[in-house]
């Protein structure tokens, strides 16, 4: 973190009044945070207010995967306010989603004066791909994890003989929670990416920690999910192989040569 903080701090940039050798100082860098904090939040609230109308139809969706292996399901109700409180919450969910390249385009201001000349001009590959990234994790919970993980729960409950009754506002909660779950893991080759572009890690110190990644991608797999083996594991096993994948990654963004910052 120091490494990537002294690279941003001291990588050249626009020239600011304060400093007129052009190189921003930390309240500069503060100041930028700020903007791009409160430009993704507008980016979110607008997709929030495109998508509230269609906050029903998306609940249906997201209610798809348990309706299909929790036979006789009922779900239910234990508030006035909590069916709006309901839709509003998908439609914060979904602004979040649909918002994601104005969100990346963000954070790519924000990093790029710590970049090189050539690597400032990958701003669209860089939206592009973690956006594409943040969707094929959420996919991959909805259309692959949730399946497994709801044949698993149906089962439980078909073991003592109860009909599932479930809470919209907890199911909810469930469901967006494992879905942002899954969609920030997925971004791990593009952090590795980077961190390699900064030296603060390459491939030999992921291959070196393989086996303390093994470990800490099951604890962590076993915090982030529900208290049963089928959630575990259908987490660390995507995780594992992200991390193979950071691996190679790593070894291709490692610099191969000295460049120099250009001016």
């Amino acid at each position: 973190m120091h490494k990537l903080l002294t690279a941003i701090t001291a990588s050249p940039a626009a020239g600011t009044t304060e400093n007129p050798s052009g190189e921003m100082t930390f309240l500069d860098h503060l100041v930028e945070l700020r903007i791009c904090l409160v430009r993704t939040l507008l980016g979110i609230i607008a997709g929030s207010l495109l998508t509230l109308n269609f906050a029903a139809p998306i609940f249906a969706f997201l209610l798809a995967p348990a309706q299909t292996d929790l036979t006789g399901i009922e779900m239910i109700g234990t508030g006035p306010a909590e069916a709006f409180i309901v839709k509003l919450k998908v439609a914060i969910a979904t602004g979040i989603i649909i918002s994601l390249p104005w969100t990346f385009f963000n954070v790519w201001r924000f990093i790029s004066p710590a970049l090189y000349e050539k690597e400032k001009k990958m701003a669209l590959p860089f939206v592009f791909f973690s956006t594409l990234l943040f969707l094929l994790g959420v996919s991959f919970c909805y259309f692959v994890a949730f399946p497994f993980a709801f044949d698993f729960f149906a089962g439980e409950y078909r073991s003592i003989g109860v009909s599932p009754n479930l809470k919209i506002g907890e199911y909810l909660s469930f469901c967006l929670g494992i879905m942002l779950v899954f969609g920030v893991i997925f971004e791990m080759p593009l952090l590795v990416y980077f961190l390699a572009r900064f030296k603060i890690l390459d491939h030999k110190m992921l291959i070196d920690s393989g086996r303390y990644a093994i470990v800490g991608i099951f604890i962590a797999a076993a915090i982030l999910t529900p208290p049963d083996a089928v959630s575990q594991i259908l987490l660390a096993v995507p995780l594992l192989i992200l991390y193979g994948i950071s691996i190679v990654v790593a070894w291709l963004a490692s610099p191969k040569v000295n460049l120099e910052p250009s001016n």
